[in-house]
Order: structure tokens, then C-alpha cells, then sequence
């Protein structure tokens, strides 16, 4: 979030909860958090230098899968894209993927006709938001891969680019259920960045505001559509990664963000950017006060 303005608009037993859309209650399923989230890659190796040896994180049950707790960073081979942007997809965590899918496939959405239903029993679908970005809803019982040099055991957020708030409140706040958690810029009087906590969960999705006729390249790209792990003492974690050889770059450095959190910005072979950061505030924020519960 302290990551410097390059533009001028630099912007989830079925237990149910309620929802509002178009001003009547929609009865869903839980949204309990982030699933995983997946990148794309021009070097493999290189992406396993950092994701695995770097950041310490142990390898999951496939190639490219780097465990974070219960959570997964995924890193697929290379794909071209226009624009240019290295994320594939993020994936919401549910205790009922049919239960969300015909929520929104009954809601006209872009929801397939059918959840995929795995050998281990994981139940997921992919589909894409309002504003065609590429996410999925995912139903299974990870277990917690723990380990003595992970960096972090969370993933506490993930943020993408979104041109249209209005538009993405609608699918994600008024039918999906997700709350505001913090919304602040790099001036007070204007947003940038919008976050939007899962409905039965800390955890949350970042809208990284964007004007429409805004002219992303690939660096811009990689510093917005990223990934956030939680830790619990930034300098701490700095110190470990320096252990490891790392040589931060000018703009690689612990910070204090604007949201009143410790952080601090790392880039992979891509740069991708992952976000470590603190999971509660050490002072008060800029813009706007937090109205839901840190992460753990």
C-alpha cells in the first residue's frame, strides 16, 4: 500500500449468512477466507529461488504450489496476456462451492453450470468477476504444512486492479457479502485502495483503483495485482530474509503504510510484488478508521 503513485488514479454443514442484493436478502454460504492464489512465471527455477528458498515456503502436493499454512501460492509456466498482467486467477476459500455457485449462477452471473469435483473430494469452480478478472471458489480441507523457515503461515490478502468500484461492490459487498475493512490513498481525500473482507472471515480482497483509461505496463502490473503474506514482526522478517542472502533493492525496505501497518514490498523474477506485512496496526491510519477485525 506505500507503493508510489506511478498514475493519478492509482487505485468465503451449510450454516448461511445474509447478504443484500438489490435490496432483498440473499441467503449464501460461507466465505471463509483466501484459498490460494495463483501467478505466472517466465522461469520456474527462478520462481522456486524465491517463493521456496527465499520465503521458505514448503512445497505443496504438485509442481509450483508453495504452502502458506493451510492457504497456496501457485505458479504455472508462462502465458501471454494483453495487458501483460502475471496473475492467473484468485481462488476464495467456502464451505460450499455448489451452495456459491448456484447463488450466482441464479444471479445471472458468469458462473459455470457445474463445480468440478476432484479425486480428494475438493469441490471448485472457476468463473470471472464483473470486470473480467479471473477468480475461483474453492471447497476443501487443507492440511496446515508447517515448518521451521516459512516465512509466514498466512496469507491475509490479495489485490488486484479494478477500474469500477460501483460495479465490483455489487458483486463482491451487496451479493457476495464481503464487508469494508479499510479504505485509504496516498492523499486523504482520495482512495486508491479499497479492502473488502470475506464475509465470515479477517481476510480480504484489495481493490487496487485504477482509471479506465489508465495505461498499465507490465512493471505497474506486477506491483498491483499482487499478494500479501501476514507476519507478526516485520524487522524480524527482514533480518531472517537477509540471512538468506537477500539483497534488498532501494525500494525493498520495512515501511510504515499508510493503513498504519509495518510492511514491506518484495518482487519476484517477474515482478510479481508479495507484501509482507504486520497483521495490526501500530498506529492510526490515514483516510479512514479500520471498521473490521484484523487477521491472526
Amino acid at each position: 500500500m506505500t507503493i508510489k503513485r506511478l498514475f493519478p488514479a492509482l487505485l468465503v454443514l451449510v450454516a448461511t449468512c445474509s447478504a443484500q442484493s438489490n435490496g432483498a436478502t440473499v441467503q449464501r454460504p460461507k466465505i471463509t477466507g483466501i484459498s490460494h492464489v495463483s501467478f505466472f512465471t517466465s522461469d520456474t527455477a527462478a520462481a522456486k529461488r524465491f517463493y521456496g528458498d527465499l520465503l521458505g515456503l514448503p512445497p505443496g502436493a504438485w509442481e509450483g504450489v508453495y504452502q502458506v499454512g493451510g492457504q497456496y501460492i501457485q505458479i504455472q509456466a508462462q502465458k501471454q496476456s494483453n495487458p501483460p498482467s502475471r496473475i492467473s486467477h484468485v481462488a476464495f476459500a467456502t464451505n460450499d462451492a455448489e451452495g456459491v455457485r448456484s447463488l450466482l449462477f441464479t444471479h445471472r452471473t458468469k458462473a459455470p453450470a457445474a463445480v468440478h469435483i476432484e479425486n480428494n473430494g475438493t469441490r471448485w469452480f472457476a468463473m470471472e468477476d464483473p470486470e473480467g478478472y479471473p477468480i475461483e471458489f474453492v471447497q476443501e480441507h487443507p492440511a496446515v504444512t508447517k515448518q521451521s523457515k516459512e516465512i509466514s503461515l498466512r496469507i491475509i490478502h490479495a489485490g488486484f486492479v479494478v477500474h469500477d468500484r460501483a460495479t465490483e461492490d455489487a458483486f463482491y459487498r451487496d451479493l457476495l457479502g464481503f464487508k469494508l475493512y479499510w479504505h485509504g490513498g496516498m492523499i486523504d481525500t482520495q482512495d486508491d485502495w479499497v479492502d473488502m473482507q470475506v464475509p465470515d472471515g479477517a481476510q480480504w480482497l484489495e481493490y487496487m483503483l485504477v482509471a479506465k483509461n489508465s495505461d498499465l505496463d507490465k512493471r505497474t502490473l506486477g506491483i498491483l495485482n499482487h499478494v500479501a503474506l501476514g507476519v507478526a514482526d516485520i524487522k524480524a522478517a527482514a533480518k531472517l530474509l537477509e540471512s538468506r542472502g537477500w539483497k534488498p533493492a532501494k525500494d525493498e525496505h520495512p515501511q510504515l503504510g499508510k493503513d498504519g501497518k509495518w510492511q514491506l514490498n518484495l518482487y519476484d523474477v517477474d515482478g510479481t510484488r508479495v507484501e509482507l506485512m504486520e497483521f495490526t496496526p501500530v498506529q492510526k491510519p490515514c483516510c479512514s478508521p479500520y471498521v473490521g477485525p484484523h487477521p491472526d
